[in-house]
């Protein structure tokens, strides 16, 4: 099986800047990461926002910056969330797809709305 990227536009909520990325889908990991590269595009002052402990795959710890309030907009789907600023690549963890009700279809390693809500997204609230 190979890797899934995703186009993504994020979106900085409070400067409105935006940005076009190609996200690794990663199903084992947690949140939204953009490397500093995009955090610095959406108009983010990396010294200047609060911290996050992150727990690597390696099993180290470290705290990094987390950039607030950015939506996330893929097809017809939205989430608003924040990021942390890791890596040299962007990836979209579990949160943000389970909010926007998305799967990733292993046979043409896209990702894509749930096929049972192609409409629109539905949260499991149980």
């Amino acid at each position: 099986m190979g890797l899934t990227y995703a186009t993504l536009k994020l979106t900085n909520l409070i400067g409105r800047q935006s940005v076009q990325v190609n996200a690794l889908v990663d199903t084992g990991a947690t949140f939204m990461c953009v490397p500093e590269e995009v955090a610095l595009q959406l108009g983010f002052d990396i010294t200047e926002v609060s911290q996050q402990v992150v727990t690597l795959a390696d099993g180290h710890q470290r705290k990094v910056p987390k950039i607030a309030p950015i939506e996330i907009v893929f097809g017809n789907r939205s989430y608003v969330t924040e990021a942390v600023v890791l890596g040299n690549e962007s990836l979209m963890g579990v949160i943000p797809m389970e909010a926007m009700d998305l799967v990733v279809d292993p046979r043409q390693q896209i990702l894509i709305a749930n096929p049972q809500h192609p409409n629109y997204p539905v949260a499991l609230a149980k």
